[in-house]
């Protein structure tokens, strides 16, 4: 049995014998079964939640709460994993809306700390042990010095050391993906945006840029990066700015300029896919490949999260001609057990890849308070089919796209 796991005041974790584990998908509470979990990846972190109540199936197979009313524990993932249940809880009067973090069920099995998640990709450039390194201080003041001036390469030092993001070290460590903001504004307004939130939600675990570089600083990070580190990738569309294809005349120069200096690596763009024209001019401009933001196909949905100044036909068109030019095209599918996996959301979804026929899914763990969320969303029409079902039957009818969590470098024909 599944035993389910709690936390006193202290955040110090115990199990609860007797009481078997339970998760949820949507608002639906269920026990959970080894065969939902996958032991506790490396990487991965445990937490409680305060203000909510542990939840566990008791011997007399109700449910109940845990004893001593212990806080509700969850996994946090590292990447390349995608959660199939939340935690089951009973949130108190009062309790606080929780930070912004992929909250994951978790369990006792067998003397380990199971989870209740799938590995989706096994590209070992994003493991934790390959970033924080002793070095990371002295890169960063190095290559601030070589680049002195430049305010891309200012805020990602500080993105690098206040808020170790990984895409920003990958450029002082010279290597993979390394990220160029460039856009200070948005248009879009998404739940739990992770560089701006207003007072009363939770609190933003980054702050966004307030400058707009120029193409010779965007040009001059692209250069150095492209053409000198391994499986170089530079993207634009990072989570300290807003949304990247609004400052297209900055970005589509500086590739023009980058391409001109070097051919090697990928120019990738992470986008929302929304405003068509710096869509199209970036693409006209040389890019590589592009990441497109998504959490439904269903418009009524997908305005629900992002509450935009665009529609989602717009987006598909944004995909649709990006394809047509030659770009690779990723969906970065924000998922959330009991949405994404709706009976009506999956057919939306086969119809959406079936018209855009993107290359790649690339499932990122929606890091939002579940309650909150779901009282943002609008209400199932059917029932949830659950994610492992919900990515079985993706890659049943779309068996060529490939599956996973992050870009991956490739070679350009």
């Amino acid at each position: 049995m599944l035993t389910a796991l709690f936390a006193d005041k202290r955040g110090e974790i115990f199990d609860a014998p007797g009481y078997q584990a339970m998760g949820r998908t949507g608002w639906e509470e269920a026990p959970l079964t080894p065969e939902d979990m996958i032991p506790l990846p490396e990487g991965a972190s445990l937490a409680y939640l305060p203000g909510r109540t542990a939840l566990g199936v008791g011997k007399n197979g109700k449910v109940r709460k845990v004893p001593a009313g212990g806080l509700a524990v969850a996994a946090l993932l590292p990447a390349g994993y995608t959660r199939t249940h939340l935690p089951a809880f009973c949130k108190e009067e009062g309790a606080s809306v929780l930070p912004l973090y992929g909250y994951t069920a978790a369990a006792l099995y067998q003397d380990r700390i199971y989870v209740a998640a799938i590995k989706s990709d096994d590209n070992e450039t994003w493991c934790p042990t390959n970033y924080n390194t002793s070095d990371i201080k002295e890169r960063v003041h190095r290559l601030q010095k070589q680049f002195d001036g430049n305010r891309i390469v200012g805020q990602l030092a500080r993105c690098s050391l206040e808020w170790q993001c990984c895409t920003a070290q990958n450029l002082f460590y010279h290597r993979w993906e390394a990220g160029i903001p460039v856009s200070p504004a948005c248009n879009a307004d998404c739940l739990g945006c992770i560089s701006l939130q207003p007072a009363e939600c939770c609190p933003s675990p980054q702050s966004r840029i307030t400058f707009r570089p120029t193409s010779e600083e965007i040009a001059a990070v692209g250069v150095y990066h492209l053409d000198g580190a391994p499986k170089a990738i530079v993207s634009f569309g990072q989570g300290c700015e807003g949304e990247p294809s609004l400052a297209f005349e900055n970005i589509a120069e500086s590739i023009r300029f980058i391409r001109s200096r070097t051919a090697r690596g990928v120019i990738n763009m992470n986008t929302n896919g929304g405003f068509g024209q710096g869509v199209r001019s970036i693409v006209d401009a040389g890019l590589d490949s592009m990441r497109v933001s998504i959490i439904s196909a269903i418009p009524e949905t997908y305005q629900a999260y992002y509450r935009c100044q665009y529609r989602l036909d717009e987006v598909r068109e944004s995909i649709r001609y990006a394809k047509g030019k030659g770009v690779r095209v990723s969906l970065n599918m924000l998922s959330f057990p009991g949405l994404n996996d709706r009976e009506e959301e999956v057919g939306a979804w086969l119809d959406f890849l079936a018209e855009t026929k993107v290359d790649m899914i690339q499932l990122r763990n929606l890091n939002f308070d579940p309650d909150l969320f779901l009282q943002s969303m609008p209400p199932a029409k059917g029932a949830a089919i659950g994610v492992r079902r919900f990515v079985t039957e993706l890659i049943k009818h779309q068996p060529q796209i490939v599956i996973g969590s992050f870009s991956h470098f490739f070679t350009k024909r």
